[in-house]
């Protein structure tokens, strides 16, 4: 281990410069005001701002400082909840329509980088590892599912082919995603920004809300100032807090946990994944795990609802690491950083209108690097006048957590239930 970890993250270390942009000062009126600079509302606001809106972003700290810009990097496909919760609420027809828009989100990220020319390291490939051997039927009905659905660009591992690919016996087989992968979200998501300034949109970072209004001309208050729009788009997702009271309940703020080592070198990289392939194990609390640009190990997983960061995340999260892959021991941790993803109950985003004029979208629930964007999107088709779209993932119900002031101690001990659950199965 070093002396020290850094403890930014590693994509903050490699983040293509980005200027800082001024906090709100000042009464502003606008046509749509979007609170968050993450993938949801930096999407919403370029859709907008080339539409021809005035469209003001208020972010509470950085462009991409929330899980925009610390997740794992993985493009992953459909919803966290599969699709037999949606089909449930929807209908096997319309559950099939929102597994094609959950297609469409991947390409929407090509298009925005090909448009945009956005630096961010995309790579297509993508293995879901399962830990036990009687895990290999979920994975043929997975392929069956996504083979009904359309998606065929998918192939079943036996353990011998996915150890010709990772350099690990740990796992015993594999789906294999062609149409899915990873890249580097924070250069990503600072690539949509400079996308929606050029298109017109005004972004005030430093800009924490500290109340809303969400009536016929809804309006965000800051320390400094205040914004009146013909619209709101609210998308602070795990970071949202308690400004919308509305909304409070309705996500959990979920931590999870990243190191990445020094880099190994191409040979020695190679060697742990073969194809650069992003990987994650089937298990309730994932591992992921991918290479960087320079040839790092990016390691994630050791979900916490208790919403405290462990002191040494490095020592947390190594022990993951070199249980997949021991011939990592002498690698140094060179950064290891946490944050927040949000999740729903049901694993389904949730979305929705709180006012005619005031859109909100979250708890993507691990899956929000394709779906954000996706989601902000069709929030600013709904603004445009075209909301079916959106109105057809806003039909998909949902409860808020239980527990009230005790629900963090429950979904603490849920998430005990869970690691239980896992080294049994």
């Amino acid at each position: 281990m070093p002396k020290s970890i850094d403890a930014t993250s590693y994509y903050q270390a490699t983040a293509t410069p980005f200027p800082a942009h001024p906090p709100l000062a000042g009464d502003v009126s606008t046509d749509v005001c979007v609170i968050g600079a993450g993938f949801t509302g930096l999407s919403a606001a370029l859709e907008l701002a080339k539409a021809g809106y005035r469209v003001v972003v208020l972010e509470a700290e950085r462009v991409g400082h929330g899980a925009s810009g610390r997740n794992g990097g993985q493009i992953c496909t459909g919803f966290s909840s599969g699709q037999a919760k949606i089909a449930a609420q929807l209908g096997k027809a319309d559950a099939r329509k929102c597994f094609d828009l959950a297609q469409e989100s991947k390409q929407l990220i090509v298009n925005r980088i090909t448009d945009h020319k956005i630096d961010c390291d995309l790579q297509w490939g993508y293995l879901h590892a399962i830990p036990k051997p009687h895990q290999m039927k979920e994975l043929v009905d997975w392929k069956e599912e996504y083979d009904a659905l359309g998606y065929t660009d998918t192939s079943i591992l036996t353990k011998q082919e996915l150890e010709d690919k990772l350099g690990t016996r740990l796992y015993h087989g594999a789906l294999r995603e062609g149409g899915a992968g990873h890249f580097h979200p924070l250069n990503y998501c600072l690539g949509l920004a400079r996308a929606a300034i050029e298109a017109g949109a005004v972004i005030h970072e430093g800009s924490r809300v500290l109340s809303v209004e969400t009536g016929s001309t809804p309006s965000a208050t800051t320390a400094k100032g205040t914004v009146k729009a013909k619209f709101m788009v609210i998308a602070g997702n795990a970071y949202l807090g308690r400004t919308v009271p509305t909304l409070l309940g309705k996500v959990m703020p979920v931590g999870s946990y990243i190191i990445a080592t020094e880099p190994l070198g191409e040979n020695r990289a190679r060697a742990l994944i073969r194809d650069n392939e992003a990987v994650a194990n089937t298990n309730f609390i994932v591992d992921y795990f991918r290479l960087t640009k320079d040839t790092r190990m990016l390691f994630g997983g050791r979900a916490s609802y208790s919403t405290l960061e462990p002191p040494n995340l490095g020592a947390y999260m190594r022990p993951r690491m070199t249980a997949v892959f021991p011939q990592l021991r002498d690698a140094q941790i060179a950064y290891a950083w946490g944050g927040f993803i949000a999740i729903t109950a049901n694993r389904i985003p949730d979305c929705g209108r709180l006012s005619p004029t005031t859109y909100y979208a979250h708890g993507y629930s691990g899956q929000g690097v394709a779906l954000a964007g996706l989601y902000g999107k069709l929030m600013a088709e709904a603004i445009r006048g075209t909301a079916e779209r959106f109105d057809l993932l806003a039909r998909i119900k949902h409860l808020p957590f239980p527990g009230g002031p005790i629900r963090t101690p429950m979904l603490v001990a849920a998430m005990l239930y869970y690691r239980v659950r896992d080294a049994l199965s």
